[in-house]
């Protein structure tokens, strides 16, 4: 037996479809496992509440050991697991191949796939998370919808309180009159037949979050993959999956795979690659889908073949070089890096690519932003969810850059929220939602 492991993290797929990963008996004999091994080594007390949270109910139980830890006190270690996979990535000692074989973060999501099949989620918790019917819907009264959803209207964030238990402080996103990919349709960009990268095709999956709330970020990449000379076509079958994942909801994530991945192969087969706009979308197409089916020939080919938008650019510039006209940002970026990017373990793709601009002044933060997604805009967790942030928006707001980004965009609204809360004699930075419109700023492209 090894203390520890320098190996490479191995994950094993999900064993969703055998009766005994929903038994309960056995789920909580692999709960006491590894909580018990977490007990005893505490490397990850620093990254999500899940850790404090089990730390607090061992020391303050009556042994001070797990042997006195009544299980059904494991609940709040779970709900405050984010699914950010850090402590699987960068922290435990013991994930695969080690023999004790670890992964937290899908054993949590094991526990939330009990509580589903028994159907413990909460009737809201599920409406919030189909963001394509949502976004669609209110896409249709966005100007009424984004009213409603702001945090100076205080009457209705206190109705979505009650009702959807959503903290009344925590800044939502706005929703767009257009989807991606209608504006898409509607206006292509000119592909530059003079870049040395010409001759690429993309295919870009739009995201629920960049169709229906934020397109800016899409037009922004098929501009400046167009000025690069790639051909680009933007599409949006369905939603990855990620809120239901974050439910245990994996029937539901399993479909979403097998629907993205047959309307996006034959793209993949016409010689198009696939770019994802969202660090959590591509996570879920090239690494948690494959480990949830793993048995459609589509999802692989796709995991495969897909790329995130920094790490595409990137690509481009190593493989053909960018095309020429870029002129320095002024000011200087601060960058965050998304947790999603760091668990695709693919390196700073972000920061290669702006450091990429002419006079790059780059700085980085790789630190967890707090927002957890959904959770973070919870009303039990946003107060926990600006103190997880607070050492990014300090860092962000000291550095002193004239922008502040981030490949999430959830993360970049939260850091903003953290920065608004500190106190500091440098100037709050312009926030830009994605390091592709830096990029594109220096093409002299605004969207």
């Amino acid at each position: 037996m090894r203390e520890g492991s320098l190996e490479a993290p191995i994950r094993h797929p999900l064993d969703w479809h055998n009766p005994d990963f929903y038994d309960e008996a056995k789920l909580d004999a692999e709960m006491h496992r590894v909580f018990d091994i977490c007990h005893g080594c505490r490397r990850c007390f620093n990254l999500c509440d899940s850790f404090p949270q089990l730390f607090d109910l061992i020391d303050e139980s009556k042994t001070g050991e797990l042997d006195s830890v009544d299980s059904k006190d494991f609940k709040p270690v779970v709900d405050a697991c984010t699914l950010c996979d850090m402590c699987f990535m960068t922290k435990c000692p013991y994930v695969p191949p080690h023999e004790f074989g670890l992964d937290f973060p899908h054993l949590m999501l094991r526990y939330r796939a009990v509580e589903a099949k028994k159907g413990e989620t909460t009737f809201i918790d599920g409406q919030l998370a189909q963001t394509d019917r949502n976004g669609m819907i209110a896409g249709v009264v966005a100007p009424l919808a984004n009213w409603a959803s702001s945090t100076k209207n205080k009457f209705t964030r206190g109705v979505l309180e009650k009702v959807a238990d959503l903290d009344p402080r925590a800044e939502l996103p706005e929703y767009a009159r257009t989807p991606l990919t209608s504006q898409a349709k509607a206006t292509t960009p000119e592909v530059n037949r003079e870049a040395p990268g010409f001759g690429r095709k993309a295919v870009i999956y739009a995201t629920c979050f960049n169709n229906y709330n934020d397109p800016s970020v899409g037009l922004a990449a098929r501009a400046v993959l167009a000025r690069n000379g790639v051909e680009t076509e933007v599409v949006h079958p369905h939603c990855c999956g990620m809120p239901m994942l974050e439910q245990g909801k994996l029937e539901e994530v399993a479909k979403a795979a097998k629907t993205v991945a047959d309307a996006l192969v034959p793209w993949i087969e016409k010689g198009y690659d696939v770019i994802a706009l969202v660090p959590s979308c591509s996570l879920m197409m090239k690494f948690e889908w494959p480990l949830i089916v793993t048995d459609d020939k589509n999802v692989k080919t796709l995991a495969q073949n897909t790329f995130d938008i920094s790490e595409y650019i990137v690509d481009i510039a190593k493989k053909n070089g960018l095309a020429p006209g870029m002129t320095p940002v002024p000011g200087g970026v601060s960058l965050h890096i998304a947790c999603h990017s760091r668990a695709q373990n693919m390196g700073q793709k972000a920061t290669e690519m702006l450091k990429l601009l002419p006079e790059a002044d780059v700085h980085v933060v790789e630190r967890c932003s707090g927002h957890g997604g959904a959770w973070g805009f919870k009303k039990g967790n946003f107060d926990l969810a600006m103190k997880v942030g607070r050492p990014v928006a300090k860092a962000t707001r000291d550095a002193g850059k004239a922008y502040v980004t981030s490949e999430c965009p959830l993360a970049g609204v939260h850091i903003a929220q953290g920065m608004d809360a500190q106190k500091s004699d440098k100037p709050k930075p312009a926030l830009v939602k994605h390091p592709i419109q830096i990029f594109a700023r220096s093409y002299g492209i605004e969207v």
